[in-house]
């Protein structure tokens, strides 16, 4: 279970440092954080959310982690723009017996974007191989 305040370096920016949230909406199915602080016109959001389809067999979850967040263009400071990021699991929970090929597939994306292969450093900075391809567009 989440904490409703996420204050202890669970959540970092690009230069490494900690972002304090605090959790601003929920339901049983998502909870949505909201940056300590934020200002009203740029929202930094954090998003937990699940949605089950299926029965029996083929259940499935579709899980999402998502941060949007709301800057002034550096075009036309007039203009507010919303940067957002998301790793969606869609784990077929009706036919699996524990959640290993889930944690496997996390593992991968995760450290596809947050690192250079070999290095077993944490890259914050969008340097890593993944991030790098989804900053600049490239494959």
């Amino acid at each position: 279970m989440l904490s409703y305040t996420l204050n202890t370096n669970e959540v970092k920016n690009s230069a490494g440092t900690e972002v304090e949230f605090q959790s601003w909406k929920q339901s049983d199915r998502y909870r949505i954080y909201a940056q300590i602080n934020e200002g009203p016109s740029a929202p930094n959001h954090l998003t937990i959310s699940h949605q089950e389809s299926g029965t029996g067999l083929k259940r499935r979850r579709r899980s999402v982690v998502r941060v949007d967040k709301t800057t002034q263009s550096g075009i036309d400071p007039t203009l507010p723009i919303t940067t957002s990021a998301y790793l969606v699991l869609d784990h077929p929970v009706g036919a699996s017996s524990d959640n290993a090929e889930a944690a496997n597939v996390i593992a991968q994306v995760l450290s596809f974007c947050a690192s250079l292969g070999a290095s077993t450093t944490i890259l914050y900075d969008g340097t890593g191989n993944g991030a790098t391809a989804l900053l600049q567009g490239s494959l």
